[in-house]
């Protein structure tokens, strides 16, 4: 390779490394100050950056945005494939997922939800926010043959992460894995404890 391939890959990573730390300052934001305190320079200030070169990879807020979002949805359809790929229980993999969002990743889980709530009132990042239903269906349709079901699956799991976020309901596993499996018409798991009446979600 050529020293002037090497110094062109070389800034394509640089590049690539700074597109990705705004993109976590830019959520960080939103973790803190919700989604409207997301401006170029919070997100530079959380990145430690100069506001023009947040401004220079970002020329919008529509295009920080979209960039966290994109981040977002690509995270969790990696997870949604691994779990189609590679557990017999499909179902108890959802419920997993969705309980971590109760756990460690809380606040980060209250951020994308957000995000995911703006999504749906800004044109330009709508197409985005379809894609992180698109896969929870996609899961679905590995679960089961049956339409109806899939339909259960994807809002249950909607009604869960809103349960488990705002309202603070139960989020163990085999809590989530019992609806969930309910909403599919299918007999549920016997738990080593009665589950908790749910939040009316």
């Amino acid at each position: 390779m050529g020293d002037d391939n090497r110094s062109t890959d070389a800034r394509k990573a640089r590049g690539e490394k700074r597109r990705a730390e705004i993109i976590e300052a830019t959520l960080a934001v939103v973790q803190r100050d919700g989604a409207a305190g997301v401006t170029h320079r919070t997100v530079a200030k959380e990145a430690g950056i100069p506001v023009s070169l947040s401004t220079y990879y970002f020329a919008t807020i529509d295009d920080l945005l979209v960039a966290a979002l994109t981040s977002i949805v690509e995270a969790y359809t990696a997870r949604i494939r691994h779990i189609i790929d590679n557990r017999d229980d499909k179902v108890r993999g959802l419920a997993e997922l969705i309980a971590e969002s109760a756990g460690p990743g809380r606040d980060r889980a209250l951020a994308e939800r957000e995000l995911s709530t703006l999504a749906a009132r800004r044109p330009a990042l709508r197409p985005i926010a379809r894609r992180w239903r698109e896969s929870v269906a996609e899961l679905a349709q590995h679960c089961t043959d049956a339409p109806d079901a899939v339909t259960a699956l994807v809002a249950t799991s909607d009604g869960l992460c809103a349960a488990i976020l705002i309202d603070n309901a139960p989020a163990d596993t085999d809590y989530v894995h019992a609806v969930l499996k309910q909403a599919l018409g299918l007999q549920a798991e016997t738990t080593k404890r009665t589950p908790p009446t749910p939040s009316p979600w």
